[in-house]
């Protein structure tokens, strides 16, 4: 009985055929094992969703009139360069006595091996007969493991539905919206494709209105005051800073984050306590400790590099990717899970003993490592369908690496190592004085044991410039010698950068009022997904809706009209949350498909109506000359206006 693997790429397939008996025998597309078994593969997805036109003729023009686009039968077709292996799986599933899915192992990748089974018209029985298997980790015995834990593919069917109600809602809301509000650009005078996404265009939102914000920024001068209380012990003689603590009474002179807007009000307290006592009324000492980060989910390493070595998220997103399939020295990368299963601990020291050999850098970091220490990082209730990413067993040659795989990777390994590090330890002191009435308050914080912060090579700014504070016992009486006042301005936010950027989207109920939708971006982890973030950010860069102006990104003239044009909810991340909620209820089996894309259609009908209805928006009256046209080449020389649907937007 002949078994026939479908892995998600190449390398996975390749992965799953090492692990199968011998001798193996490579063709076209696909392995050949030694038992029968045969191993092959799609190239992400194999098929996409047809353009508008392929439902009628007429979509080829971009017309107001036909919206919205609502397919009555949807349609997939081959991607073009991917139908060669298209043949080659249909051919094989007819050969095949049973079928093993090995797609990726999330809602996207359990699709995109399903909907080749649908698009081959595979035999109910056969479907009904096939199996999942679940990889993450493409070294030999991580296969060989999970070669033995197979279940039911249809145990995953409410994946695939989630990941398809996902895909068409993508669709009708990016392709609908898009073709919309670019036809009004143009009615306008702009030649540019205004690309609108349930995802993308929250993230713009974002942007613009950081950006507004900054520019109406009306500074606002503020005070503070710090007792200087003269103090020496054994060692040395140094004042300790007490910062002044307003009172209920000096409210009406405060804002609303407790900054004092007075300044006389800030010198009556300094002339009063000059030279007076400083009675000590409440003492703190205490040693905390600060556990190791925990290692890297795809996002939290694309801030870190962004930070670190100014990467963009896509750059990382491609490095990590070889290094997954091509080296095969990382686990899979696009994880959005911070813990690790508990059966990985076996491998710590070959883990270990690879980053030694890949990253001599790090030689010393792996000798200091305790591999009987277990952070909160090993965690089976944690991980779902993949774990955090993290170094594999295997070594690499000399120089196989380029300079930026060389960055990721030591990147990766050393927030490994830090899992067998000890915490930092520091010595936290507190003390609040009274004087002349008033209350003040010294804090200090000293790193007492670096632990695992000895692998950052340098001390955090968090562990610098910290006021020192002795131990003092209540009712100890100082003198304050004077008060030092420090005229200060109120400063407007920063810029996005592509770290804090990624960082927004990740925390984005943070942007987000109603709290139950606070709480699902949270669960869900954000705007997009691991995967898909890089490229919406792509997305909005190659459209000119976003630039870059040095390490900032700042929102266009074009972007910033397409937000003030577009209803309030599409420019918010609070329609992303309730789709989230609704598609992670179809992958739990307590929420139904028809239902979530009729009332998306009833609303895409309602915002059609709106665009058509109502006049060209102000906001688009003057948009600024395209840089770089949407314009498509002719094959035969010569140029065409308009993309097509599909090219011309990011459904996202």
């Amino acid at each position: 009985m002949s078994r026939l693997f479908i892995a998600e790429k190449p390398s996975l397939g390749r992965a799953i055929a090492a692990a199968l008996p011998g001798p193996k025998k490579n063709d076209q597309g696909f392995i050949r094992c030694g038992n029968g078994d045969v191993v092959t593969w799609c190239i992400g997805h194999l098929l996409e969703q047809v353009e508008p036109d392929v439902y009628d003729d007429r979509y080829k023009k971009w017309n107001l009139a036909d919206l919205p686009i609502v397919p009555e039968v949807w349609q997939l077709r081959p991607r073009k360069s991917a139908n060669k292996q298209l043949s080659v799986v249909r051919k094989l599933l007819k050969e095949s006595s049973q079928i093993i899915h090995a797609g990726d192992p999330d809602r996207e990748g359990q699709l995109l091996v399903d909907e080749v089974l649908d698009y081959c018209k595979v035999t109910k029985s056969k479907k009904q007969a096939a199996q999942r298997l679940l990889i993450s980790d493409l070294n030999l015995p991580a296969v060989k493991r999970a070669l033995n834990q197979m279940r039911s593919n249809r145990d995953f069917i409410p994946l695939s539905v989630s990941a398809l109600a996902r895909s068409r809602a993508d669709w009708l809301y990016g392709m609908n919206m898009s073709r919309a509000y670019t036809l009004l650009g143009q009615k306008a005078g702009y030649q540019g494709v205004l690309s609108v996404g349930r995802v993308q265009t929250p993230v713009l939102g974002l942007v613009v209105r950081r950006d507004e914000e900054i520019e109406n920024f009306s500074p606002r001068d503020y005070f503070t005051l710090h007792a200087l209380i003269p103090y020496q012990d054994d060692a040395r003689q140094f004042d300790i800073r007490a910062r002044w603590k307003p009172s209920e009474a000096c409210k009406p002179w405060q804002d609303e984050e407790g900054r004092v807007l007075n300044r006389k009000l800030v010198e009556n307290v300094a002339n009063r306590i000059v030279n007076q006592p400083a009675t000590v009324v409440e003492s703190e000492q205490k040693q905390t400790k600060q556990a190791a980060p925990l290692p890297y989910s795809l996002s939290t390493l694309q801030i870190d590099c962004a930070k670190r070595f100014a990467m963009s998220a896509q750059q990382v997103l491609d490095t990590c990717q070889s290094l997954y399939e091509k080296h095969k020295l990382i686990t899979y990368p696009r994880s959005d899970c911070r813990y690790l299963p508990l059966e990985h601990l076996a491998q710590a020291s070959s883990v270990c003993d690879a980053i030694g050999n890949n990253a001599k850098e790090l030689a010393q970091a792996v000798q200091g490592a305790n591999l009987s220490l277990k952070s909160k990082a090993w965690n089976d209730k944690k991980v779902d369908a993949h774990h955090a990413i993290i170094p594999t067993p295997k070594k690499a040659s000399m120089n196989a690496l380029s300079g930026n795989e060389m960055k990721v990777y030591q990147q990766i390994a050393r927030q490994y190592l830090m899992q067998f590090y000890p915490a930092a330890v520091y010595a936290e002191a507190k003390l609040v004085f009274d004087i002349a009435g008033g209350s003040f308050v010294a804090k200090g914080r000293q790193l007492v044991s670096a632990g695992w912060k000895a692998l950052l090579g340098k001390i955090d700014d968090e562990d610098a410039n910290v006021d020192s504070v002795p131990a003092l016992t209540e009712g100890c009486v100082l003198t304050c010698r004077e008060g030092e006042i420090k005229d200060c301005k109120t400063e407007p936010p920063k810029h996005f950068t592509e770290a804090t950027l990624l960082q927004a989207m990740t925390g984005i109920g943070r942007f987000v009022a109603d709290k139950e939708l606070k709480k699902i971006l949270k669960e869900t982890d954000g705007l997009g997904t691991e995967a898909t973030r890089a490229g919406i950010l792509d997305t909005l860069f190659k459209r000119q809706l976003l630039q870059r102006q040095g390490k900032a990104i700042l929102s266009s003239a074009a972007g910033r009209g397409l937000i003030h044009a577009l209803p309030a909810e599409s420019t918010y991340p609070d329609m992303t949350a309730n789709w989230e909620h609704q598609l992670q209820g179809m992958a739990e089996r307590n929420q139904a498909y028809q239902p979530f894309m009729q009332a998306l259609q009833t609303r895409i009908d309602g915002l059609m109506s709106q665009v058509k209805s109502g006049e060209i928006p102000q906001s688009l009256r003057h948009l600024p000359k395209v840089e770089r046209p949407a314009y498509k080449k002719r094959s035969k020389g010569g140029y065409r206006k308009k993309p097509t649907a599909k090219k011309g937007t990011n459904t996202r």
